[in-house]
Parts: structure tokens; sequence; C-alpha cells
């Protein structure tokens, strides 16, 4: 599979939707996980992150302006003891509950389908970084998808990398490029270099990255499972 660079792919892309990406760092020791949002309306754009007790989660920028929370407005970030999920929706808290009572990423995600939003059946994108005490970490990612734009039937793809090799990481997001209904990422997480020393650095080339118009708001988070420590950048179009 082709190493690709991400700030390239995000170039090159006016609208990969909502992204996410969960790498090694170059040096190895810890694990890297970006989480982007994108709009073309303005309800979508009328959001920012903000930090949580285990995580972040998307607010109304302008709440007088907010039109429909249902599919904006989640947690798309938890930490769950060793483990980080990452999501597009609120399905993140159904993997939180159901692997806080025992149970697995797929079992979860079974419960769940693509987001109810005719005509482009948005896709629920899903990542879960597992640390180990030995300092390494596994990642799983899950696209959760209509049948080639047929609405009445869903499909769930899951990814597992028991490891994954310093500077590099995975890329999935909802959107293969823009267009009228969107269609839905195809195919394999593309698979991109990380080569960022700090999540600073990284944070600032993904936003650099992507399109000016449709961005909305970056997390970017640097853990180093040995330790636990975290270094975490939170960018938001709307300051």
């Amino acid at each position: 599979m082709e190493l690709f660079d991400l700030a390239t792919l995000l170039r090159e892309n006016s609208y990969p939707g909502r992204g996410i990406v969960i790498g090694r760092t170059a040096d190895g020791r810890k694990s890297a996980i970006a989480y982007f949002i994108m709009g073309r309306s303005q309800n979508s754009r009328n959001r920012v992150f903000t930090k949580t007790e285990d995580g972040i989660r998307t607010e109304a920028f302008d709440p007088s302006k907010m039109e429909d929370p249902s599919l904006i407005i989640y947690r798309p970030v938890r930490r769950l003891g060793e483990r980080i999920i990452v999501t597009n929706g609120d399905q993140t808290d159904t993997l939180y509950d159901t692997l806080a009572a025992g149970g697995t990423f797929e079992e979860a995600l079974r419960t769940r389908t693509f987001e109810p939003d005719p005509p482009n059946w948005t896709p629920r994108i899903s990542g879960l970084v597992s640390c180990g005490r030995d300092g390494g970490f596994t990642t799983q990612l899950s696209i959760l998808k209509s049948a080639d734009g047929n609405g009445d039937h869903c499909q769930r793809y899951f990814f597992d990398y028991p490891t994954l090799p310093a500077g590099e990481g995975r890329f999935l997001h909802t959107y293969q490029k823009d267009g009228d209904p969107i269609p839905s990422f195809q195919g394999e997480p593309e698979r991109v270099a990380v080569t960022a020393p700090d999540a600073k650095t990284w944070a600032e080339e993904i936003w650099a990255s992507l399109n000016a118009a449709n961005k909305v708001s970056l997390y970017v988070v640097y853990t180093d499972p040995a330790t636990g420590e975290r270094e975490e950048v939170i960018l938001n179009a709307n300051q």
C-alpha cells in the first residue's frame, strides 16, 4: 500500500468531511491521533471543539444560530482507562459504555448504522487506541456505510492494527470527495506518514492543509503509553 503525505491528500480534497488519523510518532514512542470536522452548511460550521474531563465535545459557537443539533453535537473523543475512543458521532458513547461493560469494539458498532441523513447517508467512522503496560498500543478502525448509497442496507468494515510502524498512520474519512450527493469513503484506511515531532507541529500542518472555506475544528493528541503523558491541541475556525 502506498505511503501518502497527509498534507497532500488534504490539499487535494476540498471536502473529505470528518476524518480520523491514528498513527505512531517517528521516534516510535507515542500514539498520534487527529480528528477534524468540516462543514458546508451554516449549521455545520457553527461549531467549536471544547475540552471535557475525559476528552472533547462539539459545541455551538453561536447557540442562537443552532438549527438541528442531532448529528453535529457529540463527544468525538473519550478516554476510558488506557484506551482512547475517537469517532464522528454519538457512537463514541456507545463504544464507551460497551467497553466499560467488558464488550468489544466490534460488538458496540454492530448495534449502530450510518447517519440518517439522506441522500448522503454519511458513514460513521470510529477508532480505538488501546495502550499496554509495556508502552505499546494497538489500533482499531471502523466504517459503517450504506451499500453504494442504498439507505436500506448497512455495510460494516473493521480494520485491526496490532502494531503500526514508527512514523506511520492510517487515515479514514467520511467522504471520498465533494459531490451531490457526497460519495462515501471507499477502500481501506489510507496509509500516511506521521513525521511531526510534536502535537502542535502536526496540528499546524493538518490545519493549514484543510480547505479554508470548509474546515471547522481540529483536535490532535500525542500520548506516551509508557507514562500516560499527553500533548493536546485544539484549533477552531470560530475563535
